[in-house]
């Protein structure tokens, strides 16, 4: 198959999709043949971002609302008459000094970052077993295997991510669909860009020097890793976890 194609005839949701690593891949994928279901809270955003790609179809809605997995899934089959990928995208990671958290936020990222990727991934496990080549890609973080300060929400969200992913690779394998993780290392988007921008003096220098490659990550580099993972070839790769961090977690 041509390399422009390796998605061809393939469906996938992919959530947080807005901006950042899942418009990437919203991008990425319909480049390479797929029809899409982008999600994220923000309607316009959405529109603005992939009002334009007649492969997309564009569905806002909060993950953490009890009725919304199950409606992302269904508009998938309603659009598409299938499903074959599921790239569990979204997430926050509000900064939050352990000893100074506010009332809820604790809640609300693992609201996102944790239960939206179980409650999304079960409403679409029917649909996926009837690919035959099912596929469920989860985004965690570097932060799945260390810790940063004032982070403490989302460096335990993220840990649980690869914990569950483990799960779902050992439950949903005999099914005929894997699931895996990406560990995105220090990747310039909407999340990240106002540290960019505020960020003291030789402060970004260091994350860019702390990689092997001499650069800071971008959303594509990890929407990259997502498809490597999505394709029909990858299907001996389960419960796997794929950092894009330049090397920096390897570098002392």
């Amino acid at each position: 198959m041509p390399r422009e194609n390796r998605l061809q005839g393939k469906v996938a949701i992919i959530t947080g999709a807005a901006s950042g690593i899942g418009a990437a891949a919203v991008d990425l994928f319909t480049a390479q043949g797929a029809k899409v279901i982008a999600n994220d809270i923000d309607a316009d955003a959405l529109e603005r971002r992939h009002g334009g790609n007649p492969a997309v179809v564009r569905v806002a809605r909060d993950l953490t609302d009890a009725d919304a997995p199950d409606a992302i899934a269904a508009a998938a089959i309603a659009a598409f008459g299938k499903l074959d990928i599921l790239f569990n995208n979204a997430g926050i990671a509000p900064y939050d000094p352990y000893l100074e958290q506010q009332p809820g936020a604790w809640d609300r990222v693992m609201a996102v970052n944790v239960s939206a990727v179980n409650r999304m991934t079960l409403a679409a496990v029917p649909h996926l077993r009837q690919s035959g080549n099912g596929r469920v890609i989860n985004t965690a973080s570097v932060a799945s295997q260390q810790a940063a300060p004032a982070l403490s929400a989302y460096v335990t969200s993220k840990h649980a991510v690869a914990g569950l992913t483990k799960v779902q690779a050992l439950e949903l394998g005999p099914l005929g669909i894997t699931a895996n993780y990406v560990q995105p290392g220090f990747i310039v988007t909407g999340m990240t860009e106002r540290y960019v921008e505020t960020a003291p003096p030789g402060e970004i220098d260091y994350w860019r020097n702390k990689t092997t490659v001499g650069r800071l990550g971008e959303a594509i580099d990890v929407a990259n890793a997502a498809l490597f993972l999505a394709l029909d070839s990858s299907n001996f790769i389960n419960g796997t976890g794929i950092k894009v961090d330049g090397g920096a977690s390897i570098k002392m």
